[in-house]
């Protein structure tokens, strides 16, 4: 069970892809539907899937719209299953380290 949460476990690695995947995707279709720079979509994408939405850019045309719709209502979800996955394995693997350390401590004091 411990080398198991040390591992990149499937779980892990479809999480961190999906949420890549659904990044660089929405990042591709608003640069080429938008004619946006790659940063500004990029940074569109990244405030759009974490609920930010600053306001500062928006789409400009229907089917942009229509995308940002779907895109929304998936790539949330997505962002938010992902994020929970990956901030998982890492708290999983901090407190694993905060449990051996308080152990280690314990043993070196019950010598004493």
């Amino acid at each position: 069970m411990k080398n198991e949460k040390l591992m990149l476990t499937p779980e892990f690695i479809s999480a961190f892809s999906a949420l890549t995947s659904l990044i660089v995707i929405g990042t591709v279709v608003y640069h080429y539907l938008e004619d946006w720079s790659w940063i500004t979509s990029l940074y569109f994408v990244v405030a759009t899937l974490t609920t930010v939405g600053y306001g500062d850019i928006h789409p400009t045309n229907d089917v942009t719209r229509l995308f940002t719709v779907f895109f929304i209502l998936i790539g949330v979800t997505v962002a938010i299953s992902s994020i929970t996955v990956i901030g998982g394995r890492y708290l999983a693997r901090r407190e694993q380290r905060v449990t051996k350390h308080s152990q280690t401590r314990r043993n070196q004091n019950s010598k004493i």
